[in-house]
């Protein structure tokens, strides 16, 4: 069978640690083209991976040869991207958040359907293997009714991983729309959303620029969220976190207390109220750190769907139920006050 062509929009950061060096170790792909406004950026990456440079993604998308794209751009053009990749007939995998707007995530959910096209937003973290035993064990009933839960994701900011540094579109509201609670929480409502198997339906934020001289977008954020079933918690997400990175969460329910990447060895624990532990020792999240290069999942499954005709392993609409938690928070920022889903 012939090798699945595939193009990355969008050559940074996102693209040079993750997409890029995982469709080249997968097996079943051909990465055909490479697309950046910087030209110096895309011809390094071009010839890296023997591929087509591209200035200009409208050029790219007229490649009849390409199948398949990831959007790895700044949060502004991800919807506009995708749409006009899906309508040129490519599947899709776009980084989050996946849109700016509730609209434009809808518009990208329909053209999925109308084209018959994937749709898969890059939410890595429900594929880290410590978040995929805690579901299973969660729905077992393990630890009985959920209570409560903290989560927070935290590290010192874009600047030191970002490919433009302090002068990354991270921190530029027209090309990023959202700081730290769209680059960071959004992986958190996501996971709780999994873990959880609920949605949420309230949502109360302060969402702050606080560390960050650059930036005219939030970079730290605290919300409370309750879900349908009326589990309640807290939502951190920072660029302000200036030592070691945080990227744990805690659930409390009837029968024990779950932690999660909380522990440098044992990224699964369960003290159970009888006073036992449980330790699983389930690998690292991965990072973008050297020697923390293992593979996210994301490329693999997004490239198993289309390959099996399976569904998008994270669709359109789990990404816009994602978002819309993050929408809420910067709207309870704005109005004070709870706002409902």
């Amino acid at each position: 069978m012939s090798k699945l062509k595939v193009a990355v929009i969008g050559c940074g950061s996102i693209a040079k640690h993750r997409h890029l060096p995982e469709y080249a170790s997968n097996k079943e792909v051909e990465i055909v083209a490479v697309c950046d406004i910087v030209e110096e950026r895309v011809e390094e990456f071009a010839t890296k991976y023997e591929a087509k440079a591209y200035t200009n993604y409208e050029e790219l998308l007229l490649n009849s040869d390409i199948d398949a794209v990831s959007v790895c751009t700044p949060n502004y053009l991800h919807a506009p991207i995708s749409i006009a990749a899906l309508n040129a007939g490519k599947h899709v995998l776009c980084e989050k958040p996946m849109a700016t707007s509730k609209e434009d995530a809808e518009a990208m959910i329909k053209v999925a359907e109308v084209t018959g096209k994937k749709l898969m937003i890059a939410h890595n973290q429900r594929f880290v293997p410590a978040h995929q035993k805690a579901r299973q064990l969660i729905d077992k009933g393990e630890l009985g009714k959920i209570y409560s839960f903290r989560t927070a994701f935290g590290h010192g900011g874009p600047e030191g991983w970002s490919a433009d540094g302090l002068d990354s579109w991270f921190f530029k509201k027209e090309e990023a729309f959202i700081g730290a609670m769209g680059d960071l929480g959004v992986h958190k409502t996501d996971l709780l959303r999994f873990l959880l198997g609920e949605e949420f339906v309230e949502v109360g934020a302060f969402v702050e620029t606080s560390a960050k001289k650059n930036a005219d977008v939030d970079d730290t954020a605290v919300c409370v969220l309750k879900t349908e079933s009326g589990i309640i918690g807290t939502l951190a997400a920072s660029w302000s976190y200036v030592s070691k990175e945080d990227n744990s969460t805690v659930i409390y329910g009837e029968k024990g207390i779950m932690r999660l990447l909380d522990n440098p060895v044992d990224s699964l624990i369960i003290q159970y109220q009888n006073g036992e532990v449980a330790k699983y020792e389930l690998g690292k999240i991965q990072t973008n750190e050297a020697g923390g290069q293992n593979n996210s999942q994301v490329i693999d499954r997004f490239v198993k769907s289309i390959i099996e005709n399976e569904d998008s392993p994270v669709s359109g609409i789990e990404g816009m139920n994602s978002l819309q938690v993050v929408l809420a928070a910067l709207e309870s920022q704005k109005t004070k006050k709870i706002v409902s889903l």
